[in-house]
């Protein structure tokens, strides 16, 4: 594996509880619609859709998805252990279909150039394995900065959410050692999906 080095509405104070709740719906709203408008067009070619997001584009993303299981798979196109594992996150939404929301988040950017010139390389791949039925994010922001914020050692590496949006299980190198004793795959994945998905 590649070395490389995923706060709610605050209290209200003394406001009445309508003026409380439609102050929280007008602060949801502004969440859900900012990180939206705040985003480059949707960049598609072929059979996927990649679209490019910063690491808070990604927490939106998650958010939207609440009520579902989440899995985000973080990899890239130089870590051979994420391209081989990669179709199982694709063959895992055909399976569970529209209970679950997969999210492929790319972190092929290396802060050289510009992340749109990684589209080419990344949509090829998503195309290759048939990744049009997910949802694909490039991340624009420089792949050793979002290792840091993650708090991770190398990809690839998994989150899994439950419906009320919590993490339930994160998978990378560090957390299999300890826990696992051995890799994670995508068989360990889908354990943790399958009984949150049949709860």
């Amino acid at each position: 594996m590649e070395r490389r080095a995923v706060s709610r509405v605050g209290a209200w104070g003394g406001l009445s509880r309508r003026a409380a709740w439609l102050g929280t719906v007008i602060v949801v709203a502004g969440v859900l619609a900012a990180p939206a408008l705040a985003q480059p067009p949707v960049q598609t070619t072929g059979k996927a859709t990649v679209r490019l997001v910063d690491q808070a584009g990604l927490d939106a993303e998650i958010f939207r998805h609440a009520g579902k299981v989440v899995v985000v798979d973080c990899w890239s196109t130089s870590c051979p252990p994420c391209v081989k594992e990669f179709p199982r996150l694709v063959a895992l939404q055909k399976t569970h279909g529209e209970r679950i929301a997969c999210i492929s988040f790319s972190l092929d950017y290396e802060g050289i150039d510009a992340p749109e010139e990684l589209l080419p390389p990344v949509q090829a791949f998503l195309d290759k394995v048939g990744a049009g039925g997910i949802v694909n994010l490039l991340c624009t922001e420089e792949s050793d900065a979002v290792y840091r914020k993650l708090d991770l050692v190398s990809v690839p590496a998994v989150y899994v959410y439950g419906p009320d949006g919590k993490l339930v299980q994160r998978f990378d190198e560090d957390d299999a050692a300890k826990r696992l004793k051995r890799p994670f795959t995508y068989d360990d994945v889908e354990g943790v999906v399958g009984r949150l998905v049949g709860k």
